[in-house]
């Protein structure tokens, strides 16, 4: 799925009790791509790594650096994030459910995801399985994305004006 896409995911999902719960759920969204391919980006626009041209579609993993397959593995990882989300409830003594925004992100990348281009670690460290899903990019996919995510904002967006009423 596209970042933006995880964001709002995250937000309308996890972030729906104030501003700033949604800012966070929006955020934490983000931060598995922000994590594996925002510091190559950061990188580049810094000059530290060569910049991937991306004009003609998702360029070969190969041109990818290597500490980025083992950060998207990391971040990309349903095992990592609920060791992460227990830990967290176990210091909080309490769950923190806007983490669960992490959570959708990988559930959402399972099957929008291919074999062609970063497919989801989902059981990594356990398992190197990964699932040849259908790419975020394509039509059947990227176009009911907006679509939904269009059609739960509006309902959202009625749902808090009649509460304010």
């Amino acid at each position: 799925m596209d970042i933006v896409s995880h964001g709002l995911w995250g937000g309308i999902a996890f972030g729906r009790k104030n501003r700033k719960n949604f800012i966070l759920a929006f955020l934490i969204g983000l931060l598995p791509d922000v994590l594996s391919f925002g510091i190559i980006l950061a990188g580049s626009i810094l000059g530290f790594f060569q910049r991937t041209d991306w004009s003609g579609g998702p360029p070969d993993p190969a041109l990818i650096p290597s500490f980025a397959n083992h950060l998207y593995n990391i971040t990309h990882s349903i095992i990592i994030f609920a060791a992460v989300f227990l830990i967290v409830w176990i210091i909080r003594k309490r769950p923190w459910w806007i983490l669960g925004a992490w959570g959708l992100h990988i559930l959402i990348d399972i099957p929008s995801h291919s074999y062609q281009f970063f497919p989801t670690p989902f059981l990594w460290p356990i398992a190197d399985f990964k699932f040849n899903g259908i790419s975020w990019g394509s039509p059947e996919i990227f176009i009911p994305n907006i679509i939904l995510l269009f059609i739960l904002y509006i309902w959202f967006y009625i749902a808090k004006r009649k509460q304010k009423a």
